[in-house]
């Protein structure tokens, strides 16, 4: 019988001294950005359709221009080509409404207009491969160089397990984002992240300029595809926006990436229509 006991105990001992140890939140994250890394490349294979929804409101909450814009995006070697499909939205200008189809859009010289189309392109900017902008969020191994990383938990997402981890500048005194991630256990891939500033606007810039963005922040969806591929498939954001005592408007963000498929010489799109609100 001791024997046993002790031949069990030495099993479970080698058994224990066996298991890997706990992974550090830094390690999870340089595994995530290797992934992202290596998945530029898979991701060329991919076309998408892209559906941006953009509002701007008085602080009063009075709407000024809402517009929603269709794309085609293709994946390239080194960004990605975004085709415009279709626009379509309203602008409240003296005293009535302005309808508009496609570009140029309505009063393009105005304030509002210049604002969403800024927007609009700089979502996705000249270097991305999964739609939207690198530098939004701190998952490529370039972006992580600047982000100190802590693992809070575990939890449950859609029926994968996931890691729940908290990012923030290494520079404190740095306005950038901070906010948390949500990685798959299995692929090391983002399930979701949420960002916000990680500090206010200097206090200077606040009342000397008169400029701040509070409340700015975002938060992203991602999802699996064939061969382990993930895309985001929705992002949202909504804040309010004060530059230099002129401009003083309250802007909401919505994008939705949908329609996946390979890439081929037949490959093509099929567009629902862009209801406006």
């Amino acid at each position: 019988m001791i024997r046993v006991v002790l031949f069990s105990f030495f099993l479970t001992a080698a058994a224990n001294a066996e298991q890997a140890p706990p992974l550090t939140a830094q390690e999870i994250m340089k595994r995530v950005a290797a992934n992202q890394d290596r998945a530029e490349e898979q991701r060329r294979a991919w076309i998408y359709q892209q559906k941006i929804h953009i509002d701007t409101r008085r602080t009063n909450g009075k709407l000024i221009r809402t517009e929603t814009a269709v794309y085609e995006v293709t994946p390239g070697e080194k960004s990605s080509e975004k085709k415009l499909h279709s626009l379509d939205g309203r602008h409240f200008f003296k005293g009535a409404w302005v309808d508009f189809h496609g570009e140029p859009a309505a009063l393009p010289d105005t304030i509002d207009a210049d604002l969403i189309k800024d927007f609009r392109d700089d979502l996705m900017n000249d270097k991305s491969k999964d739609g939207l902008g690198s530098d939004l969020f701190p998952l490529t191994t370039e972006e992580q160089k600047k982000y100190e990383f802590e693992l809070l938990g575990e939890q449950d997402v859609r029926g994968r397990r996931a890691w729940r981890i908290r990012f923030r500048p290494l520079d404190k005194s740095d306005v950038s984002w901070a906010g948390e991630a949500l990685i798959d256990e299995q692929e090391f891939q983002p399930i979701n992240v949420f960002t916000k500033l990680s500090r206010r606007i200097p206090f200077a810039v606040r009342t000397l300029l008169g400029t701040d963005l509070p409340g700015i922040g975002f938060n992203v969806n991602y999802a699996r595809f064939d061969d382990g591929v993930w895309f985001p498939t929705t992002f949202g954001t909504e804040f309010r926006m004060h530059i230099v005592f002129v401009l003083n408007r309250q802007i909401s963000v919505s994008l939705e990436n949908s329609g996946f498929r390979r890439a081929s010489v037949d490959s093509k799109i099929d567009y629902e229509e862009a209801a406006v609100p």
